[in-house]
């Protein structure tokens, strides 16, 4: 255990002076073989194994998708139909948002995806409205992070693989806690936009959906005619059966979560150029350049820090571990709000993907020693992982959104503490004691 806490400790340091992620926790590993007399020829021939599964290739085909979703014109679909219902409620804008994040979680399973597509056609509107630029980043932000919880989502097919855990049952535990997410947000987005703006309409989606910001008048009459109820309504159509094709295929036992995220690729493609037509030649080979690399990257970060979880399992810390808390409590209760705890600062300093990877395998036996159903932790760590995305140092998903809002760390801080305070944190503690939210879709499929 002293071994571990030292390696612990060298990989917070790394983290800490800011190396890349995957020479981080392969300095770790470094640092476990040589004085944790761990063979590396073993372990390195495990991790290849585990990098080539097949389960495992649903990850880059969904970062595949979530590059055709942000670039293929399905986000402004979505906008657009969700305006439709709501758009003349006063602080409409900010409900689109949430509401459409949390549709293309249920697409493309990637919070950055929310950010690259909602963000670059949303914020300018919420400034032109008289949002702060703030407001308007964060709430983008912290709305895109329901791509990590909403179904189909590459957090839980990671953890589904870890640990042996049925990937589609535990897609089923995150759609409660999800749900409630997007009910609180949209509550502290109403109530702050009451504060802000008067009882004449003001900040109504609607007030501003229709009209292109450049104001040219021919260009607004162009638009105010491609643009009523029912042209889109039709337009959204391809980009609202998405969800229904990949979700019911895999729920529907036609296809597994890998080959959902190969179909969802292949169907993203055909309506971002036939149905939409905004996919050309020179964006189809951008988006695979950049997906190519956020690909390579995030592999090379998998495979060395399975390499290191590997090490741990090697030297029997996950039984230490259970050991240790066992003879020093047995209240479950004590143990969840540790293990919760604990879940939140690994989310603050890196990827939920590297959290769940080197984590799960650790704590999965101590809670089921407690009781805990390994479909409920997925939810558990599913959300507090999630909040790790915009909660600093690491907040990855929110220095992004601070890059596409152009906003400063400052001006987002704030309102975005008030979405952590009010909307992560008690469906944290719902999720974690009231098993009922996470586990009644999948206990009512068999689950």
């Amino acid at each position: 255990m002293i071994l571990f806490v030292i390696n612990i400790l060298i990989l917070v340091a790394l983290l800490i002076l800011g190396t890349p992620l995957p020479y981080a926790f392969g300095g770790a590993v470094i640092f476990m073989v040589i004085f944790g007399d761990v063979p590396i020829i073993s372990i390195i021939l495990w991790g290849f194994n585990q990098i080539t599964s097949s389960s495992l290739l649903a990850v880059p085909l969904f970062i595949l998708f979530g590059s055709i979703v942000s670039k293929s014109g399905i986000a402004d679909k979505l906008l657009r139909f969700a305006d439709i219902f709501i758009g003349r409620i006063k602080g409409s804008i900010g409900a689109v948002v949430i509401l459409t994040s949390g549709f293309l979680g249920a697409i493309s399973g990637s919070s950055f995806t929310g950010i690259a597509s909602v963000g670059q056609i949303m914020i300018p509107r919420m400034l032109q409205q008289g949002y702060s630029r703030g407001y308007s980043t964060s709430l983008v932000s912290v709305s895109s992070v329901l791509g990590a919880l909403i179904p189909p989502s590459v957090m839980i097919i990671i953890y589904g693989w870890a640990t042996g855990t049925t990937v589609t049952g535990s897609f089923l535990s995150t759609i409660g806690p999800g749900i409630l997410l997007i009910i609180l947000f949209i509550i502290i987005h109403f109530v702050h936009t009451k504060k802000y703006f008067s009882k004449e309409g003001k900040g109504t989606y609607k007030e501003y959906a229709e009209i292109p910001i450049n104001n040219d008048p021919e260009e607004m009459e162009k638009f105010r005619k491609r643009n009523t109820k029912f042209r889109i309504f039709l337009a959204a159509i391809p980009s609202l059966l998405l969800p229904v094709v990949i979700l019911g295929g895999i729920y529907g036992g036609f296809f597994t979560p890998t080959e959902a995220a190969a179909v969802a690729s292949v169907l993203g493609f055909l309506v971002g150029i036939i149905f939409y037509r905004q996919l050309k030649f020179k964006d189809i080979m951008d988006l695979l350049h950049d997906s190519t690399a956020s690909i390579g990257s995030i592999m090379a970060m998998i495979f060395f820090s399975l390499l290191l979880a590997q090490t741990y399992v090697h030297l029997q810390i996950p039984q230490a571990i259970v050991e240790l808390f066992l003879d020093v409590t047995d209240s479950k209760v004590l143990i969840l709000i540790i293990v919760t705890v604990f879940l939140i600062f690994v989310g603050m300093i890196v990827n939920d993907t590297t959290a769940i990877i080197l984590t799960a395998p650790l704590l999965l036996p101590l809670v089921v020693s407690f009781g805990v159903d390994p479909i409920h932790f997925a939810a558990i760590m599913a959300i507090t992982l999630a909040m790790g995305g915009i909660t600093p140092p690491y907040a990855s998903v929110l220095y992004f959104g601070m890059r596409v809002g152009e906003a400063n760390f400052s001006e987002v801080v704030r309102p975005t503490m008030v979405f952590i305070i009010f909307g992560f944190i008690p469906v944290i503690i719902l999720t974690v004691f009231f098993e009922p939210l996470s586990m009644a879709l999948p206990r009512l499929f068999g689950y």
